[in-house]
């Protein structure tokens, strides 16, 4: 059974019909992509999924039930996780206080300690950089940090939107692998990405999504090796 299905869902900004019956499955521990240009629709439907936009028409089933009308904040609570474009850390805080906001409505301290220690673990640079103010982080530190924020809150599914925006190629190799680790620890990983040769790679399955619609899906390695997927997307 899929842990998350998004079937035909659509929503508007005002006029503009940016999601015309999207349709997205993910299966436990895996890792999904949605690849796609600029403004196609990619990180509108990863906030419609965590309730951060309402969708007009459709639905979001997660573990069988459906979220479409709960608020942002409960879905997070569900273990529905959102880490969003541009890394959003709380950049006037410390990297540790950041880390525990994660963490925030989860009252079991030795829980938060142990997962603490398990970022910090897949992370090193933040062990270091743990008092330092979150803003004066490098770009690739930040968006370290906004992934252990994400996995502080104990993510079932966690929304990835364009973790490797504006990083050198060393560090999204690294995230990537992070990517595939996350997995491993059992987290299902639905993965919004402009780099759609380093996407497809570690997916499972992916969607090209086009003007606000689904055009073509399939597994990562077949799409990979689609040649409209190869001229559009991976140069």
């Amino acid at each position: 059974m899929s842990i998350l299905d998004v079937r035909n869902l659509h929503v508007f900004y005002g006029n503009i019909h940016a999601l015309k019956g999207v349709s997205v499955k993910l299966g436990k521990n895996q890792i999904v992509t949605l690849i796609g240009a600029n403004g196609a629709g990619k990180s509108t439907t990863l906030r419609a999924i965590s309730g951060i936009i309402a969708a007009s028409e459709g639905d979001i089933l997660y573990e069988g039930q459906s979220v479409r009308e709960v608020p942002a904040n409960q879905i997070v609570g569900k273990g529905l996780i959102h880490v969003p474009e541009g890394r959003r850390i709380f950049s006037r805080l410390t990297v540790a206080e950041n880390l525990k906001i994660g963490a925030f409505l989860i009252k079991d301290k030795k829980w938060i300690a142990e997962t603490e220690e398990k970022c910090l673990a897949m992370f090193p640079v933040l062990r270091e950089r743990y008092s330092q103010i979150a803003g004066t982080l490098s770009g690739g530190e930040q968006q370290m940090l906004a992934i252990g924020r994400g996995l502080m809150s104990n993510p079932r599914v966690l929304l990835l939107d364009e973790p490797s925006m504006g990083l050198a190629p060393i560090l999204i190799q690294q995230i990537f692998e992070t990517i595939v680790e996350i997995r491993k620890q059992g987290v299902a990983v639905l993965l919004v990405e402009q780099n759609a040769f380093m996407a497809l790679q570690v997916a499972d399955h992916g969607y090209v999504i086009e003007t606000g619609e689904i055009v073509l899906e399939g597994p990562g390695a077949e799409l990979l090796a689609n040649p409209l997927v190869k001229e559009a997307y991976l140069g």
